[in-house]
């Protein structure tokens, strides 16, 4: 269990789940975040996709100008961690390839 686990994150986490589409989400996170924050969790995401497809570090960072601290960051989280980022990559796929079907 993660040591963030609080009753008011759970909430947030409730609230984002309660959401029905994407304009929500945008109204949700513009109200909640600066739009620097948002860009730099897009961009996580974005270098774990790339991870994911075997892109190298020098690839990723030409690609997105996130510095290789970040990328090495992402990349421990999407091997190590709590397996948030490996979960929200394989959905998208999945997603996507039934989009194609």
């Amino acid at each position: 269990m993660s040591a963030l686990r609080s009753e008011s994150i759970d909430e947030l986490f409730k609230a984002i789940l309660n959401l029905e589409n994407v304009d929500e989400c945008y109204a949700l996170f513009e109200d909640l975040c600066t739009i620097r924050e948002m860009q730099d969790m897009a961009q996580r995401l974005q270098v774990a996709r790339m991870l994911d497809e075997g892109k190298n570090y020098q690839e990723i960072s030409k690609a997105t100008s996130v510095s290789s601290a970040t990328i090495s960051r992402v990349n421990r989280c999407l091997m190590y961690g709590s397996g948030g980022y490996r979960q929200a990559v394989d959905r998208l796929k999945k997603k996507e390839g039934d989009n194609k079907k």
